[in-house]
C-alpha cells in the first residue's frame, strides 16, 4: 500500500507544471494575491483555507473550489494552475483547500468523508464555501468544484454530498463517489485504484444517493477527464465515472453527441448536445495519471467564462480598481438630499471583509457618487469590488463605477473590500458621500 502511495505522490507531482502548459491564457496586470484564511468555520481535519479574490469582481460572482492533488497544497494549485489568471479575466473567487496530514491527499475513503455532514475533510471545505458566501455576494447558482486525481476525486464527493450548493464539477483523472471508501483507516483502495472495482449504474447512483438519504433536488453536471493510460488511476474508472453520473442524472448510457476537440481525444456528451451537457466525458488517448489540465473548457463547461448577465462587459468590468491617482472633481449632492450608511464587518487575525450599503435617503436622485471615510490606523485596503478605492489607507475615498453611479430616491447601492489589520477591526467613525454627511447604522 505504501508504495502504491509513494507512486502515486511521484505521479501527481508533476501535474501542476502540465497543467499550467495545457492552454497559453493572457494574463492581466493584477495586484490580486493568494490570501490564507484562518478561523473560517468548522474544520475537523485541520485543513487550510486559502482565497483568490481578483482585482475586477463580478457584480454577482461565481464562486469555484480548486482542489489539489497528492503532494499538492492550495498555495501550488494557485500557482500551477489557470483559474486565478482566469477569474482575473471573468471575476469570480477561487477557493483553494490545502491538506495538512502527511501524505498531503484529501480523505476520500473514510465514512465521515462519504456521508454528508459526516466530518473530515468535506465539511472543512464547506465551511470555506458557507465563509466566502458570507462575505461577498456570490451567485448561489454559480458555485463549483474542480480538481486533479486526488482533487478529481473530492470533486466527485462534494458533489455527491452538496447537490444543493454544487452546481458543477470537473473532475481530472479521479475515481467515482464512493470508489475508494475504506472501513479500516487507510488512505488507499488499491481494487478502486487499478480499476477493478465495476458496478452498475444503478449501484454508482445508489452509493451517491444513500449520501444524502431523503434529497430529492436537481443534482449536479459533471464532466470528466481521463487518460487511457492512466498508471495510478485506471482508465475503466473513467467508464465507472460516467455509469455513476448519467445515473445520477437518470440518463442513457448512450452519449447524445461525440466528437474529437483535438487529436487523440473522444469527448462524449450524455442528456444533451451542448457545451454545458448534464454529463461531458473526455478520454485523452496515450495520455498518463499526468494529464494536462485545460482550465478555459472547464470553465466553458461551468459558464464562468463570460460576464453574468446582470453584469456590465468585459471592458466595463466593474469591480475592485485600487488607484492612488489625483481623484476626479467630487460630484455634488443635490438640494435636500441625505445618504445612510449600513457598515457591517467580518474579521480574522490579520484581516477583514467590510460590506457598505449606501443609501440616498434625499428625494432626488444622486448622479455620480463619492463615498469619503477615514480608515482606522493599521487598516489597509488589499482588494474591493463594487468601488474603486484611492488610497488604500487613511482617509480613503470610495467612487462609484460605470454601472452603478446613479442612487435613486430611497435607493441603496453596495459596495465592500478586504483589508489587512494590525489588530483595530473597528469601522470608521463618520462618512460624508458627496461632501455630505451621512448617519451610519
Amino acid at each position: 500500500m505504501k508504495t502504491a502511495i509513494r507512486l502515486w505522490c511521484a505521479a501527481v507531482a508533476a501535474i501542476a507544471l502540465t497543467a499550467l502548459a495545457a492552454l497559453s491564457v493572457p494574463t492581466p496586470a493584477s495586484a490580486a494575491a493568494l490570501t490564507e484564511v484562518t478561523n473560517f468555520g468548522t474544520n475537523p481535519s485541520n485543513l487550510r483555507m486559502y482565497l483568490y479574490i481578483p482585482d475586477r469582481v463580478a457584480p454577482r460572482p461565481g464562486l469555484l473550489v480548486a482542489v489539489h492533488y497528492c503532494t499538492g497544497t492550495g498555495p501550488a494549485m494557485y500557482s500551477g494552475t489557470q483559474f486565478a489568471s482566469l477569474a482575473d479575466r471573468y471575476g469570480y473567487i477561487v477557493v483553494y483547500p490545502s491538506v495538512t496530514r502527511s501524505s498531503q491527499c484529501f480523505d476520500v475513503s473514510s465514512p465521515q468523508a462519504l456521508r454528508r455532514g459526516g466530518g473530515s475533510d468535506p465539511v472543512g471545505i464547506m465551511s470555506m464555501v458557507d465563509y466566502v458566501r458570507q462575505r461577498y455576494p456570490v451567485d448561489p447558482a454559480r458555485i463549483f468544484a474542480t480538481g486533479i486525481s486526488s482533487g478529481a476525486m473530492m470533486t466527485n464527493v462534494l458533489l455527491g454530498l452538496y447537490p444543493d450548493v454544487f452546481a458543477a464539477g470537473a473532475a481530472f483523472a479521479g475515481v467515482p463517489f464512493g470508489c475508494f471508501a475504506t472501513t479500516n483507516g487507510s488512505e488507499w483502495n488499491s481494487e478502486c485504484a487499478n480499476g477493478q472495482l465495476i458496478r452498475t449504474p444503478q449501484q454508482w447512483g445508489d452509493l451517491v444517493r444513500n449520501a444524502y438519504p431523503g434529497y430529492t433536488g436537481p443534482r449536479p453536471r459533471m464532466q470528466t477527464w481521463h487518460g487511457t493510460n492512466d498508471e495510478i488511476l485506471r482508465y475503466p474508472n473513467f467508464g465507472e465515472q460516467i455509469k455513476q453520473w448519467t445515473n445520477v442524472r437518470g440518463l442513457s448510457q448512450t452519449p447524445s453527441y461525440t466528437d474529437s476537440p483535438q487529436a487523440g481525444y473522444t469527448r462524449t456528451r450524455y442528456g444533451g448536445t451542448g457545451g454545458q451537457a448534464p454529463v461531458e466525458a473526455i478520454s485523452m488517448q496515450g495520455v498518463p495519471h499526468n494529464l494536462p489540465v485545460d482550465a478555459a473548457q472547464a470553465l466553458r463547461f461551468f459558464g464562468l467564462d463570460s460576464t453574468p448577465p446582470s453584469s456590465p462587459p468585459p471592458t466595463s468590468t466593474p469591480s475592485p480598481t485600487i488607484t492612488p491617482t489625483t481623484p476626479p472633481p467630487t460630484p455634488t449632492v443635490p438640494p435636500g438630499a441625505g445618504c445612510r450608511i449600513g457598515y457591517a464587518v467580518n474579521a480574522w487575525n490579520t484581516g477583514l471583509t467590510a460590506e457598505v450599503t449606501i443609501t440616498n435617503t434625499g428625494s432626488t436622485a444622486v448622479n455620480g457618487w463619492s463615498l469619503a471615510f477615514a480608515l482606522p490606523g493599521g487598516q489597509t485596503i488589499t482588494n474591493g469590488w463594487n468601488a474603486t478605492y484611492s488610497p488604500t489607507s487613511g482617509a480613503v475615498t470610495a467612487r462609484n463605477v460605470s454601472y452603478n453611479g446613479t442612487i435613486a430616491a430611497n435607493g441603496s447601492v453596495s459596495i465592500g473590500f478586504q483589508a489587512n489589520h494590525t489588530g483595530n477591526s473597528g469601522r470608521p467613525t463618520s462618512f460624508t458621500l458627496n461632501g455630505t454627511p451621512c448617519s451610519v447604522v
